[in-house]
């Protein structure tokens, strides 16, 4: 059980050196118990290549079960009396830069008041798809994202109902006489962790025969704030994006078309609804979401 519980840490984290520090142990050991594990399976698990260690397919094959096994067993041994201020745990959370920036202090001081011993872990958000599989493969505890349809063995809550905003700079010429030509008649700027230069706006706005011209894709919701005070650049956002980033004096306005919201979700695994750490930073990520929606 010992050695399961090494090789679950060596292939979420592809490193013996992560790996070790994780799990409060010397690099040799960890080593030594990934030659154990290699011949146990008789596979490489993991093998060096440009960049770092890769995980082989049979290892990409092992991470979904194996979690699933070590989840069961934590399970089968937690009997409930351990107090939450004694867990010790690394809770991993997938999501983007935009709710990571909303969460991060109000999550740590009530993780640090209430259950000092969790650790977490933020993880980049790539996509749906990719979230999809980091809650079914065991690769993430959490995620916050739009999640559009139900998963097998995976529950979904909603946290909160996200309207969007147009922003732009105080004295921006748009500003003050806000109209769909004034809004087309400036370049925008579109976050996107692919370096997509379309949206759905667009075509919404195709159409009814209009069009945007995109003169900045970014990766980071939390990167448009700086460049809207900074250029003649406009952009849609979630709104609840820009109420930690006040100290960029931004004019606000409602989209001059219709456009449609989204509601933003948490998801786990099912076999996380037992596990006493996990769900304790669900009900605070919950809190905090509350709080924000008013």
């Amino acid at each position: 059980m010992n050695l399961l519980v090494v090789l679950d840490a060596l292939l979420d984290e592809a490193h013996v050196s992560r790996a070790a520090h994780r799990l409060n142990m010397s690099q040799p050991a960890v080593s030594s118990a990934l030659q154990r594990c290699r011949d146990l399976f008789g596979d490489p698990l993991l093998e060096r290549g440009r960049g770092g260690m890769t995980r082989t397919l049979l290892a990409e094959r092992l991470r979904a079960p194996l979690r699933s096994i070590l989840s069961e067993v934590e399970a089968l041994l937690d009997r409930g009396d351990v107090p939450l201020d004694r867990i010790e745990r690394v809770v991993r959370i997938t999501t983007a830069d935009d709710p990571a920036a909303m969460l991060a202090c109000p999550l740590i001081e009530e993780i640090s008041r209430t259950a000092p011993g969790i650790t977490i872990v933020f993880k980049p958000w790539q996509g749906q798809d990719a979230v999809i599989r980091e809650i079914l493969d065991g690769a993430t505890d959490l995620a916050i994202a739009v999640l559009d349809r139900e998963i097998e063995n995976v529950e979904i809550r909603k946290l909160l109902d996200v309207d969007y905003v147009v922003a732009m700079r105080r004295n921006h010429p748009a500003a003050a006489d806000f109209t769909l030509d004034a809004w087309l008649a400036w370049p925008h700027v579109v976050v996107s962790g692919r370096g997509d230069l379309r949206t759905p706006l667009d075509a919404q706005l195709a159409a009814s025969g209009r069009r945007r011209r995109v003169g900045l894709s970014v990766a980071s919701f939390q990167l448009v704030p700086k460049v809207l005070a900074e250029t003649d650049l406009i952009a849609m956002l979630p709104q609840h994006s820009l109420a930690a980033q006040s100290e960029f004096d931004l004019v606000l306005h409602r989209p001059p078309v219709p456009v449609e919201g989204f509601p933003l979700h948490m998801a786990w695994h099912a076999r996380q609804t037992r596990d006493t750490a996990v769900q304790h930073v669900a009900n605070v990520i919950r809190a905090v979401f509350q709080r924000a929606g008013g």
